[in-house]
């Protein structure tokens, strides 16, 4: 297959399940996929999702929200860069370059959805309890039932909702094949026979119980196969996905943490120009005197060289991207992978390490643990596995309909009967989890 017909499959406007989507030029099928997101529950509780700082009491801080949009706009520009020189590189004929941006708007926007509260603290506490609530042992799970659990992902959790949990009827958004598979960067499930190096192979981007609705994406979207029906390459635009997350958190996180006093401004700046590099207009920043607006301009021209960088890297790998040979961060391989290394290695010594953040996360842990023990024991005992206490019952009510089985009694698979309250703890923000857990443990009584 030629490398136009590789593109024109990879561009799929395919919704699984409900054939090809309708569009026109002034809102492309593309672009409703964005909008569907914007309008999901899912994505308005993300403005009470740690970023980095949790349940900061700064109106400046980033949440995950903020984060997601403005990855969005990176990867809407970045995607359109690359989408120019695709379609006159091979004469692809019915796509503009504003599609390549769309798609990967659409899947930026969505990269975070799944994740649970006390952002990758938060998945950590998740994994934790499942290995150690001695629940898993109760049931004859499968290795890879089991590895959903003990391996437990925020990335899985993303494509569940977007495919199945948010308007659960549909079932899901009915995404296109073309921004769900951009949308995952790791193709691939929690458990395998062998280890997949790579990028793409380090964690994992459905659950079992998904694993159906990816293998009908990838078929769509004529994905790589890397284990026959079982694991996948990635979808090249999911490189300019991992592209805009990184640039937005990296930079972004530097240009919070320098304004709430953890980072000096000066050697924020110092950082953010040697990234700008000769970007960087003399007279421009000259003039400016204010350190947050002298980071602000330094933050803008950063962003522009790491993207200008990323989409050289992901041209001159074309063809090694569409086989499936290349698998590396494109600003890795880029004249900005160096200082990009000096913003990382800061942002581990100073930034993620911030007492108040390591503070909350820590506490995340006893949150989300006794969350995940109350519910799950609750749906246990109502499925018949001990003896129901009244607390168990009126845990049980206090259960949405939607994370209960069919009649409001546990689902009788214990592997659904588990995810679905993993879905629901994981499902809360930051301050809602904290909340439950003061009034299920008696610190608070409901007003």
């Amino acid at each position: 297959m030629g490398q136009r017909k590789i593109w024109e499959k990879l561009l799929s406007a395919d919704r699984p399940g409900a054939g090809k989507a309708p569009g026109s030029p002034e809102r492309t099928a593309f672009q409703q996929d964005y909008d569907r997101i914007v309008f999901t529950s899912a994505f308005r509780r993300l403005k009470d999702k740690t970023q980095v700082f949790p349940l900061s009491k700064s109106d400046y801080v980033r949440t995950r929200l903020t984060h997601s949009l403005e990855a969005s706009c990176v990867g809407r520009s970045l995607g359109a860069v690359v989408g120019r020189e695709i379609i006159a590189r091979h004469g692809l004929q019915h796509v503009e370059s504003g599609d390549f941006g769309a798609i990967v708007a659409a899947a930026c926007l969505a990269h975070d959805i799944g994740n649970p509260p006390f952002g990758h603290a938060g998945e950590d506490a998740i994994r934790e309890w499942f290995r150690t609530s001695g629940l898993l042992e109760r049931h004859p799970f499968t290795p890879a039932q089991r590895a959903d659990f003990e391996r437990y992902e925020g990335n899985a959790q993303g494509f569940r909702i977007v495919t199945r949990l948010q308007n659960p009827a549909n079932p899901g958004l009915q995404l296109t094949s073309a921004v769900l598979a951009t949308f995952t960067k790791y193709p691939r499930p929690s458990a395998l026979d062998e280890e997949l190096d790579g990028k793409s192979g380090k964690k994992f981007g459905f659950f079992q119980q998904d694993a159906e609705a990816f293998r009908a994406v990838a078929k769509s979207t004529g994905l790589v196969e890397r284990l026959p029906g079982t694991a996948w390459r990635r979808h090249p635009l999911a490189f300019l996905v991992e592209v805009a997350d990184d640039t937005c958190y990296l930079i972004v996180d530097l240009e919070d943490a320098a304004k709430l006093g953890f980072v000096p401004y000066r050697d924020a700046e110092c950082l953010l120009a040697d990234l700008a590099g000769n970007t960087v207009s003399g007279g421009r920043l000259d003039r400016l005197h204010d350190p947050k607006e002298r980071l602000e301009y330094l933050r803008a021209k950063a962003i522009g060289r790491l993207l200008e960088n990323a989409a050289g890297v992901f041209l001159e790998n074309e063809d090694a991207i569409l086989k499936g040979t290349f698998d590396e961060e494109l600003l890795a391989q880029s004249p900005v992978g160096i200082p990009l290394q000096a913003v990382l290695k800061l942002a581990k010594e100073t930034i993620y390490t911030a007492r108040p953040a390591l503070e909350i996360e820590t506490a995340g842990f006893e949150v989300l643990g006794a969350l995940l023990g109350l519910f799950a024991g609750a749906v246990e005992a109502g499925a018949g596995h001990g003896r129901m206490t009244t607390r168990e019952r009126m845990l049980l009510k206090l259960l949405p309909a939607q994370f209960v089985g069919h009649g409001g009694e546990p689902d009788a698979d214990p592997y659904v009967r588990l995810l679905q309250i993993a879905d629901f703890v994981a499902g809360m923000t930051d301050s809602y989890a904290v909340d439950m857990y003061r009034k299920l443990k008696g610190f608070d009584l409901p007003a």
